[in-house]
Parts: C-alpha cells; structure tokens; sequence
C-alpha cells in the first residue's frame, strides 16, 4: 500500500519514480547501479535499526556513501533521516526508547525525530547529547526537514506553520543547550 501510495504521489508530482526493497530478496537484478542512477533517494521510516542492518547484510550502507558523493540527494523521514546522521533516538528495539550510535554518519550530527509529536523524544535526545551519547545534532517537529550541502547545515524546511528545527548541543556547564532555529515554508 505505501508504494503503490509513493507512486500515485509521484505520478501526481510529474517525478518518475522506482523503489528498491531488499527483502524477502532484492526486486532490482543491480541494487548499486540502480541506486546510482537516481537523483533522489528517498527512505521512508520504520525500523532505523532493521535498515541499517538490511543495508550492511547486502552492502547498501557503501552504495548509500558512494551515491552521496556522487551528488545524489539523500533524503527521508523518521528512520529515514537518522539513517543520514551518526545515530539519534529509535523505538526499533522495543516501545521505551533507546539510542542508536551506528548511523551513516554521511553528516557529523546526530538526528532528533518526532521531536513534538512523542513526548519522551526531545528530553531524552537532550540527555544522551549531554552525557556524550550522542554527537551534538538537529532536531525536528513533524513536518520540518533540515537541509545540509555536504556536511555543513543550510536551512530548516517545514511543510506546516509554526513547526520548527533546533541544534541541540552540550554547553560548557555540562547542561545542553537547545536552539531553536528559523524555517522556511514550502509552497
């Protein structure tokens, strides 16, 4: 249903569009070429930790490096924009929340998601970024992306009024220091 949904949508949009699923087996005969002959990769959320994990079993976390130093825009939701970052917050592991540390690491920065929608989300990014856990990072509302060229941060993108980014790192005190920072509305 949801890529029958994501082909509806880019059929709507005008986008040609091609997915790649790795299990039960991978539906492309050249995962690496296919990925490579994108503009735009987008992944959906889910489990970060199972896709992390699918992506090494078949060699896809490499092909995802490879794409991105080629120029291919990398994107997603949820799982799929920690996936982007050196680790963030995941209930892949069970309903309580716990910290995942072996993201791409493609940007420097950890990942906050669903930082207004889940309550437990944002005091506990805040906490595994002060103690160390985690490295400083971006943190997003529901409907807020955060654009990078390369590594360095652009600008945050919202989809919705009044949702917003922020930077959360450690201050000097050992205390965090959350930034909330301005975005700009698509369409």
């Amino acid at each position: 249903m949801i890529v029958r949904d994501f082909y509806d949508m880019a059929q709507e949009a005008g986008f040609h569009a091609s997915h790649v699923q790795l299990f039960p087996m991978p539906n492309v005969e050249d995962v690496r070429a296919h990925l490579l002959a994108q503009d735009v990769i987008w992944v959906w959320g889910g489990s970060v930790a199972g896709l992390l994990a699918m992506w090494e079993l078949h060699g896809v976390d490499d092909i995802m490096r490879e794409a991105w130093q080629a120029g291919v825009v990398l994107t997603g939701v949820s799982a799929g924009s920690i996936c982007w970052h050196t680790g963030g917050t995941t209930d892949s592991f069970g309903p309580e929340l716990r910290p995942i540390t072996n993201g791409l690491g493609l940007v420097p920065w950890s990942n906050g998601v669903h930082y207004d929608s889940e309550e437990q989300r944002r005091p506990l990014f805040q906490k595994l970024v002060g103690d160390g856990v985690l490295a400083p990072g971006y943190a997003t509302d529901d409907g807020v992306g955060v654009l990078y060229r390369g590594t360095e941060f652009v600008e945050a993108l919202t989809e919705v009024d009044g949702k917003a980014a922020y930077f959360v790192e450690r201050a000097d005190d050992g205390g965090v220091v959350e930034t909330r920072l301005e975005t700009r509305r698509l369409r």
